[in-house]
C-alpha cells in the first residue's frame, strides 16, 4: 500500500470548480494469491 502527500486540486462539485485536498493511493498485490475483487474491497 502506498500513500501520496496530500495536495489541494481543483475538482468539479455540482458544476462548480473547487479547491479539495486530494492524495493518490496505490495498491499492489500478487494475482496468485489474492483476487481482484478482494484487493479493491480493502481500498473502498
Amino acid at each position: 500500500l502506498g500513500m501520496h502527500n496530500i495536495v489541494d486540486r481543483p475538482i468539479a462539485v455540482n458544476g462548480q470548480v473547487v479547491i479539495r485536498p486530494m492524495m493518490y493511493v496505490a495498491l499492489s498485490y500478487d494475482h496468485r494469491l489474492i483476487d481482484g475483487k478482494d484487493s479493491v474491497s480493502f481500498l473502498v
